[in-house]
């Protein structure tokens, strides 16, 4: 049996911390896994930034409110959703995801969540499991489910080389560059044809 594992941001929806980083004027928060490989050090990074502005939770959620996924993102989903079983394995957190997912009409999610003081001032974050998304690929694969992982960035390599099929979507140049030889695709149709293909 196949199940699709897909990474959220960059890949479904828009870059949340981009996003609040042009609402917030705080130029240091467009910094993202595509960037920055390890994920506790960028999120230790964001979240002393977000202390020095005094910024919490629902600034950020006030922002995550205006954000739509990418055109073509629902459509892809529901689509692939009628094939086959999907999971959206992210780095993001639940206080973040939520109004997300509704707008992708409520996906499986696996994510992370966030320790919020009653401030509202996000005072650290706590991780599902280590290596969240190679642990999640290689735990389906042990129940008898062949993955194929689709992502943008540098936190999603992993998955994508333990699957039965990986590919890059809309990543950078750079990342495509390091890694030749996982198919990479910028539109949800070609995506969609090269999953489709892998199922069996």
């Amino acid at each position: 049996m196949d199940i699709v594992c897909l990474d959220m941001e960059g890949v479904l929806v828009p870059e949340i911390w981009i996003a609040f980083s042009k609402a917030s004027g705080i130029p240091e928060l467009k910094k993202t896994t595509r960037d920055e490989p390890d994920y506790d050090k960028l999120m230790n990074w964001r979240l002393e930034i977000l202390k020095q502005h005094g910024l919490g939770l629902k600034e950020i959620q006030d922002t995550i409110a205006t954000i739509d996924p990418l055109p073509g993102a629902k459509k892809f989903i529901d689509t692939l959703r009628k094939e086959t079983q999907v999971i959206i394995i992210s780095d993001t957190f639940t206080q973040f995801a939520k109004p997300l997912m509704e707008k992708l009409g409520f996906p499986t999610l696996f994510c992370n969540s966030l320790e919020v003081a009653p401030t509202g001032e996000i005072t650290g974050f706590k991780m599902r499991i280590e290596n969240s998304k190679l642990s999640t690929v290689k735990a389906l694969q042990s129940i008898g489910y062949n993955t194929i992982a689709c992502g943008d960035s540098y936190n999603d390599l992993a998955m994508i080389k333990a699957s039965k099929a990986g590919f890059l979507f809309k990543s950078t140049e750079k990342i495509k560059l390091d890694n030749p030889e996982i198919p990479a695709f910028e539109e949800f149709d070609d995506l969609l044809m090269a999953i489709e293909a892998q199922l069996s």
